[in-house]
C-alpha cells in the first residue's frame, strides 16, 4: 500500500547562487550537495537523482503582488488558487473567505473520504491547546483544517513518545523558550520517528516555519544551526524512506533563500518529489495549487 510523507517548508524559494545572500550556498546544505548534487539556482532549478527529483513551482498564480503564507498554504493543502479567489495575496493566516474552502477541501478532508489513514505529525505545547480552548482561532492553514476535519492534534505526550515531531525538529526551542523537561534529540532521531508514523498511515504532513523565521531575520543568531539540524532531518528522510513512500517537500514562496530582504520573495517555491515515477508527477506541478492533485493521484 502506498504511502506519502508531505513536508512542507514555509518560505523557501529558488534563488540566485549568491553565497553573501543564499544560506544554500553560504554553508553546506548536504540534502543538495550530497544527494542531489548541486544546490539549486535561478540557472539551475531542476535536479535529478534517481528516483527524486527538484524542480520550481510558481507562487505567485497570476495575482500581482508578494505570495503570502495564509493563501499559499491554503493553494497547497486545498488545491486551489486562493489569491484569485479573494484577489489578492494574504497572510500569514487564512483569510475568512477561505475558511470554507478549507473546511471542505482541505488534503486531510480528501484522504478521510477516501477511507484512508491521516496524520499531522506535529506537537503543539500546552499553551496552543489553552489558546484555542479559548474559542480564539487565529490558526494556520493545517492546523485549522485538522480542527475542522476532526484529526488528531499531538502534543507533549506523543512528542515524548516519539509519535510526533516539534515545529523545530529537535525539541530545542520546547526546552529554551517554553522550559519543558524534555530532551533535545538529534535530527536523525527525530526523522527516524517521522518515518515511523508515515509507515503507519497512507498520508502524513509535517510542517517547519522555521525557514521562514530565519528569512524574516527573527532567529538570526540561529540561522546556521537551524539550517544544520534542518538539513540532516532531511537527508535522513530523503536517504531512509521506503520504497513505497513518496515523499513530497514543497513550499509556500520564497524567502529564507534571499537575506538581502527581510520580505518574501518572487522567486519559485522550491519544490522535490522523491519515489516511484517522480518525474511522471513532477510534470503535473507547475505552480503551488496543483500540488495536492499530484498526490491525491498516486492513489
Amino acid at each position: 500500500m502506498s504511502r506519502v510523507l508531505l513536508i512542507f517548508l514555509d518560505g523557501v524559494g529558488i534563488g540566485k547562487e549568491d553565497p553573501k545572500f543564499n544560506p544554500f550556498f553560504k554553508y553546506e546544505f548536504k540534502l543538495f550537495t550530497k544527494y542531489f548534487s548541486s544546490v539549486p539556482s535561478i540557472n539551475n532549478s531542476t535536479i535529478k537523482t534517481g528516483d527524486a527529483i527538484l524542480f520550481p513551482t510558481d507562487a505567485c498564480l497570476g495575482i500581482e503582488g508578494l505570495p503570502q503564507s495564509g493563501t499559499g498554504q491554503t493553494s497547497i493543502f486545498c488545491g486551489i488558487n486562493a489569491p484569485k479567489k479573494i484577489g489578492k495575496h494574504f497572510g500569514p493566516y487564512p483569510y475568512s473567505t477561505l475558511i470554507p474552502f478549507i473546511e471542505k477541501k482541505n488534503i486531510f478532508q480528501e484522504f478521510i473520504n477516501k477511507g484512508k489513514k491521516v496524520a499531522f505529525a506535529n506537537a503543539y505545547p500546552s499553551v496552543f491547546f489553552e489558546y484555542i480552548n479559548s474559542g480564539r482561532r487565529r490558526l494556520s492553514v493545517t492546523s485549522l483544517s485538522c480542527i475542522l476535519s476532526g484529526v488528531r492534534l499531538r502534543n507533549e505526550t506523543d512528542l515524548r513518545k516519539g509519535n510526533a515531531v516539534s515545529a523545530e525538529i529537535d525539541n530545542k526551542y520546547w526546552v529554551k523558550k517554553l522550559n519543558y523537561k524534555i530532551p533535545v534529540i538529534k535530527p536523525q532521531t527525530a526523522a527516524k520517528h517521522l518515518l515511523n508514523l508515515a509507515s503507519k498511515n497512507h498520508f502524513t504532513l509535517f510542517e517547519h516555519f522555521v525557514t521562514d523565521h530565519l528569512g524574516h531575520g527573527r532567529n538570526k543568531g540561529d540561522l546556521e544551526e537551524r539550517l544544520r539540524v534542518l538539513d540532516e532531518f532531511l537527508l535522513y528522510i530523503f536517504r531512509n524512506r521506503k520504497n513505497n513512500m513518496h515523499v513530497f517537500l514543497c513550499s509556500d514562496h520564497g524567502n529564507i533563500e534571499d537575506l538581502s530582504v527581510k520580505t518574501h520573495t518572487y522567486n519559485k517555491a522550491i519544490t522535490i518529489v522523491a519515489g516511484k515515477n517522480a518525474g511522471e508527477i513532477s510534470k503535473r506541478i507547475k505552480n503551488i495549487s496543483q500540488i495536492k492533485k499530484a498526490i491525491l493521484g498516486i492513489f
